[in-house]
């Protein structure tokens, strides 16, 4: 299990798994929880290049990131 320590979002950390280059097992902590889950629901098992392709660059209102660009950068991270 990754685990990414978030920058700028209501959500403190992400946990994460990649297997065979596919996302599993994405949890937030805190952050706004049913749209956090959803947002793990709808990725498990896609193609990580895909998750960030869709995700990074995503902002929340005025901040300059959103919990899903930061599990876009989380997962560049960990595939660097």
């Amino acid at each position: 299990m990754y685990e990414f320590k978030t920058d700028g979002t209501c959500s403190s950390k992400i946990q994460f798994e990649i297997k065979d280059g596919k996302v599993y097992s994405v949890s937030f902590e805190k952050g706004c929880t049913g749209n956090l889950k959803a947002l793990g629901i709808l990725i498990e098992g896609m193609d990580a290049a895909e998750v960030v392709q869709k995700l990074k660059g995503l902002k929340c209102g005025a901040k300059n990131t959103s919990c899903g660009d930061q599990l876009a950068v989380a997962i560049e991270q960990y595939l660097a």
